[in-house]
């Protein structure tokens, strides 16, 4: 782990933003006449997807992935102009969050400024076309690492953006040299002390086809030594799995209990449902209550809390990152959830405890913080319906932190509605 990582990260929300997508035009300016609303929800951080000029070579889609970057240091014209965006990241500042954004450092467009001003920056294959190592990114082209240069210019990239934003997301982290990602922090702390590290880490069968082409990929334990977090693609595939009913729930947990024994003490993991990479919550959990209980219970986990924008109102329609599809806010309505999960998860507990979780009923997880003498216990019903559960605790009366209505633990066992239960001795 980064050593000046802060566990208070853990009681944090995160909320992303796609600009094409948003609002009525998609540019910088619909995003600022929303920040009232992102705050409001509780969110601490806003992840702006790229909002880089995109390439015109090779372009999937009529407009192309925003992952296909033409120049580093400039901004979409699409979007708005420079100007634009400092004066939404003062907005942002001065309404008590921070910003980040994308750093897609593993590739850019085939006609990028760096692929005609430094072609010899680009991997290569046998017959030295630049290629992308990933076959079906047939719309970007690989930088190589092996030039002193790229990574000169890349920091130097980086510590500029610093100036106007509090951190970075990097895209495909994995794939890019940890003395590189090492580097780049300790310039832009020079700049922006404190600045926030995300690590897109991939998933473990994406780590083994990489390395068993010869290839260079990170694993999250090693992503650590320079991120604050990284991303929670070890155990995305197995709550798929169990969402889709592929797969069993307590398979899920498992691997989401190792994170807590793998990592480093101050291990921070972003705990999401949902991304502009994966399907929509609301398509994959289509009934109500069960995605209530679900959002609930991927905020409660350790770590920092994640919101693909429109997920607050259910958007179903899988986010297609190479057309201009604006968000659905039509759906129904899952603010509730969000704000008052974040308001629980303000609780000290949720950064320095122990986490568990585990199944006590068909669909029903028990998920424990315990730091010292103080226990917090959440029930979830993600997969079931109305049911008493098991909670670990002492018979008696609580007061149900989400709903704030006291409920009386019986024989171990309390029952779950529409709402989670969460209770506690804190």
């Amino acid at each position: 782990m980064a050593k000046n990582t802060d566990i208070r990260y853990r009681n944090q929300l995160l909320y992303s933003v796609f600009v094409r997508d948003y609002g009525k035009n998609g540019t910088f300016k619909d995003v600022e006449q929303d920040l009232d609303r992102i705050r409001s929800l509780g969110t601490d951080i806003i992840w702006f997807m790229p909002i880089h000029p995109i390439g015109k070579i090779g372009r999937k889609g009529s407009i192309g992935s925003p992952y296909a970057i033409s120049d580093y240091r400039a901004v979409n014209p699409d979007f708005g102009t420079i100007n634009d965006f400092i004066q939404l990241t003062d907005e942002i500042h001065r309404s008590g969050m921070k910003c980040i954004i994308d750093v897609v450092y593993n590739h850019t467009s085939p006609d990028s400024v760096l692929s005609a001003e430094h072609p010899e920056w680009f991997y290569r294959d046998e017959n030295g076309k630049p290629e992308a190592k990933v076959a079906e990114w047939w719309d970007i082209a690989d930088l190589d690492y092996k030039n002193p240069g790229l990574w000169d210019y890349l920091i130097k990239t980086l510590c500029y953006w610093a100036q106007y934003v509090d951190g970075f997301r990097c895209d495909v982290a994995s794939f890019i040299p940890l003395d590189f990602w090492k580097m780049a922090r300790a310039a832009v702390e020079e700049v922006r002390p404190g600045a926030f590290w995300l690590a897109e880490s991939v998933e473990t069968g994406l780590i083994q086809r990489i390395r068993g082409n010869g290839e260079y990929c990170l694993s999250d334990s090693e992503l650590y030594q320079a991120f604050d977090a990284c991303y929670d693609y070890d155990i995305y595939n197995e709550l798929a799995d169990y969402l889709l009913g592929k797969g069993p729930l307590g398979k899920y947990l498992d691997r989401l209990n190792l994170q807590e024994c793998i990592y480093p003490e101050n291990y921070v993991k972003l705990h999401f449902t949902e991304n502009h990479d994966r399907i929509r919550t609301a398509a994959l959990v289509p009934d109500f209550r069960n995605r209530r209980h679900l959002l609930a219970f991927t905020m409660f986990q350790k770590g920092i809390s994640f919101l693909y924008n429109g997920q607050e109102r259910s958007a179903a329609a899988f986010a297609n990152i190479f057309e201009k599809e604006p968000i659905d806010w039509t759906g129904p309505d899952l603010t509730d959830v969000i704000v008052k999960m974040k308001k629980i998860k303000k609780s000290e507990i949720f950064a320095a405890g122990t986490f568990f979780a585990d199944e006590v009923r068909d669909g029903v997880v028990r998920a424990v913080y315990t730091r010292g003498e103080e226990k917090i216990v959440g029930l979830f019903a993600i997969g079931g319906g109305s049911v008493g559960a098991d909670t670990g605790l002492p018979d008696g009366p609580y007061r149900n932190l989400y709903s704030g209505e006291e409920i009386y633990v019986f024989q171990g066992a309390v029952p779950i509605g529409e709402d989670p239960v969460i209770i506690g001795n804190l």
